[in-house]
């Protein structure tokens, strides 16, 4: 399986930083995974350790896939690479999925802070910022849009303080789904366009 390109950049904003998903962060990331309210937030199902292990190997090598674990750049310590999973410093995941069909422009992005004593603090906004600075400038994504549990409030509000409109709302799924058109009005977005 060929690995993608990114797999080999870390992102730095001013308090969170960005490194690929590794095998290294599976066990922490499988723990956050058996708390029921992180389940129902992220619309997820739980899976064994196991199974863990078998989904980080499918994203690392899905073209259509980039996720990113995200650290408390306060909790990090040396210098910041790729390679190096900093497990202490994890709060969080940041996702893009690149499955639209129709326009490759488009990217479903998804945000995860995982860290219940590190919500609420700007971590969460900063790191899809810088997601969607690194997807627009290296990735030619040009729509972003996310697909949240309509009771995940929090969420939807940091979707719509950085510019996201809501497009619909999916009374089956009880999901609401949200759009940027244009990366250049996300609050904040601009300033990480050189992140790499």
């Amino acid at each position: 399986m060929e690995e993608r390109w990114w797999k080999r950049v870390a992102l730095r904003g001013d308090r969170v930083a960005l490194v690929p998903y590794q095998r290294d962060h599976v066990p922490r990331y499988h723990s956050w995974m058996q708390n029921p309210e992180l389940l129902e937030l992220t619309c997820s199902e739980p899976l064994s350790l196991e199974e863990e292990y078998e989904m980080q190997g499918s994203w690392a090598s899905d073209p259509k896939k980039c996720t990113f674990i995200v650290l408390d750049r306060e909790l990090i310590t040396g210098d910041l690479a790729p390679s190096l999973p900093f497990v202490n410093a994890m709060i969080g995941d940041v996702n893009l999925y690149m499955n639209d069909v129709e326009n490759s422009s488009v990217a479903e992005i998804e945000i995860m802070i995982a860290e219940h004593g590190s919500r609420r603090k700007g971590f969460g906004r900063e790191a899809v910022q810088i997601m969607m600075a690194f997807a627009s400038k290296n990735l030619n994504i040009q729509i972003f849009r996310a697909k949240i549990g309509d009771e995940n409030v929090r969420s939807i509000d940091l979707f719509k303080t950085l510019g996201f409109k809501n497009v619909s709302h999916s009374k089956p799924f009880k999901q609401v789904f949200l759009f940027s058109f244009n990366f250049l009005t996300c609050d904040g977005c601009r300033q990480f366009l050189c992140c790499r």
